[in-house]
């Protein structure tokens, strides 16, 4: 993919750094009461006066104190060379990889505000979150990095560990970089379905439903999001012509994460009936569909007869 030199997106938000829980959580509170009581029993309020001093010189320092107090190294502001502390903006300061996640995003910006308009709509742009090992996502609660990429429709945004990005290639055997801008676009799949009502159609539709036609809106769903990337790598290879093996990359990602062949890889023999996002060969076959044809209206799964 030739993603160097081009524009980079405002819409991504470093949230690395944040901690390794949901932040203000039972665990902290109770270990902050235990220090006061004990402080205060040993130097009264003396003691506690001393402890406020302590805490706000050390934030102003750039030390965590919260850190310090649950057994953590000190972790003060760095500038440059860090991407992983929150002070840093990863489109301006950051990694390579920091640099590319921008520029992907920016890319599906460019042609989503482009593909809406010609249809006389405005697209919102979502923010995706860079994050490390755990995230809070509003309404949508805490997630690990354990559960990969994801997009969240309380927030309408994207929230990524680019540390996937190593496990997509080691462990799922997609490697390339074509093969993490799809997984991206992807997320970003997901946001359109939401601002224009799929999403809320399809939980409605969910309601009272066995499970297993639950999961087959679910799985409808996520193809359309595949669908969408697909259109979307048909708008970026106009714009600046895909590399020999981009489209190889993209493809081989949807066939590495396809529920027949997790299925296999755990040692089990696959269920449809459980897939939630699809066999491999659909998801390599609407993301197909969609780089061909290039029109978000040819991404309906929920009439397609066959998925």
């Amino acid at each position: 993919m030739r993603w160097q030199n081009r524009r980079k997106s405002d819409n991504v938000v470093n949230r690395r750094g944040e901690g390794g829980g949901s932040g203000g959580g039972l665990a902290s509170g109770g270990l902050i009461f235990l220090a006061i009581r004990f402080i205060f029993s040993k130097f009264g309020i003396g003691g506690i006066l001393i402890l406020v001093v302590a805490f706000f010189a050390l934030q102003a320092a750039g030390v965590d104190p919260l850190r310090l107090l649950m057994g953590g190294a000190p972790q003060t502001a760095q500038v440059g060379g860090g991407s992983s502390q929150s002070n840093i903006n990863p489109c301006t300061e950051g990694d390579q990889t920091d640099q590319f996640v921008c520029t992907v995003l920016a890319s599906t910006e460019d042609v989503w505000n482009a593909e809406f308009r010609k249809r006389g709509m405005a697209y919102e742009e979502p923010k995706l979150n860079l994050f490390s090992g755990g995230v809070q996502a509003g309404a949508c609660g805490y997630a690990t990095s354990a559960v990969g990429p994801f997009y969240c429709p309380a927030t309408r945004e994207v929230y990524l560990d680019t540390g996937f990005f190593k496990e997509l290639a080691q462990r799922f055997g997609a490697d390339g970089d074509f093969a993490q801008a799809y997984v991206i676009a992807h997320e970003v799949g997901h946001h359109i379905q939401t601002i224009t009502g799929v999403s809320e159609q399809v939980q409605r539709a969910k309601q009272g439903q066995p499970q297993s036609e639950q999961n087959l809106l679910q799985v409808k769903m996520e193809l359309q999001a595949d669908c969408l990337a697909g259109v979307w790598a048909y708008h970026e290879n106009n714009m600046f012509a895909l590399e020999a093996g981009d489209l190889e990359e993209a493809l081989n990602a949807a066939n590495a994460i396809g529920d027949d062949t997790l299925q296999r890889q755990a040692g089990r023999t696959p269920m449809p009936d459980s897939f939630t996002h699809g066999s491999s060969d659909q998801r390599k076959r609407w993301f197909r569909s969609g780089f061909d044809s290039g029109r978000m209206e040819d991404c309906d799964t929920f009439s397609a007869n066959q998925l």
